[in-house]
């Protein structure tokens, strides 16, 4: 892990941008955090819309979980950002604008095409992050994951056993062969769903909860569409993982 900029926010949070190999990042640690009293970290998950246009949200994200004493990082997702472009992807993702301009149903190939290479690939970049991130002295355990491509998250909380709990926001379209895996996730989750999400199927949603495998799972269903999240439901991620990681 390098780390290329680094500035003190005027609410004493620290943002650190970072690169692991060819991946950006960036990590957010509260003032509270130091090789003595180590910050549990969450891991920011968010879609793959490229870190500098995500950066807004993130850091709200981050300032809000450092005002419960937790650090913060995100990586750019395969494909995203300045990363290289990935053909496959991008003519999964043309596939997919085609059906939903044309009013169609969105075919499980598209669907596959476009989320289970992004799994395949973006867990082992979250895990090697994580252990950069762990080694950090003002960083350690346990650890959260919140947010992005939901699928990402169930494959994480799966095969990663330092992910302690994880908040999933349900609103991406989710491959078939994801529910078997959500099936087997045995940690807490916290799944948030926006009841009139424009371009979700509410019905897959409520299917994906009913498949997890954890003994404590919550759905908080909020009105609205997929971009309507209510400030509570951030309130209550937190307490979540405040019950979970500390």
């Amino acid at each position: 892990m390098h780390f290329t900029s680094e500035q003190r926010l005027d609410d004493g949070l620290l943002e650190r941008a970072f690169t692991l190999g060819e991946i950006p990042g960036i990590l957010w640690t509260p003032a509270s955090a130091s090789a003595s009293a180590p910050a549990p970290l969450i891991l920011l998950g968010h879609p793959p819309l490229g870190l500098r246009r995500m950066h807004p949200r993130l850091l709200a994200r981050a300032r809000q979980s450092a005002a419960d004493g937790f650090a913060t990082a995100t990586i750019e997702l395969p494909g995203s950002g300045d990363r290289p472009r990935w053909p496959a992807i991008e003519q999964a993702r043309a596939d997919l604008r085609r059906a939903m301009e044309a009013g169609e149903a969105v075919s499980g190939e598209i669907v596959d095409a476009l989320v289970l290479p992004l799994v395949d690939k973006a867990v082992p970049e979250w895990q090697a992050a994580l252990d950069a991130l762990l080694s950090l002295p003002e960083i350690g355990g346990p650890v959260g994951y919140s947010g992005g491509v939901i699928s990402i998250g169930i494959r994480l909380a799966l095969v990663e056993p330092r992910i302690a709990a994880a908040v999933l926001f349900a609103g991406s379209f989710v491959p078939r062969a994801m529910f078997e895996e959500a099936q087997r996730v045995t940690v807490p989750l916290h799944v948030l769903l926006q009841w009139d999400d424009e371009g979700n199927d509410r019905q897959t949603a409520l299917d994906l909860f009913d498949a997890f495998g954890s003994k404590e799972k919550s759905l908080h269903a909020h009105l609205g569409g997929h971009t309507g999240v209510p400030e509570s439901a951030g309130d209550a991620a937190a307490q979540f993982f405040t019950r979970h990681l500390k």
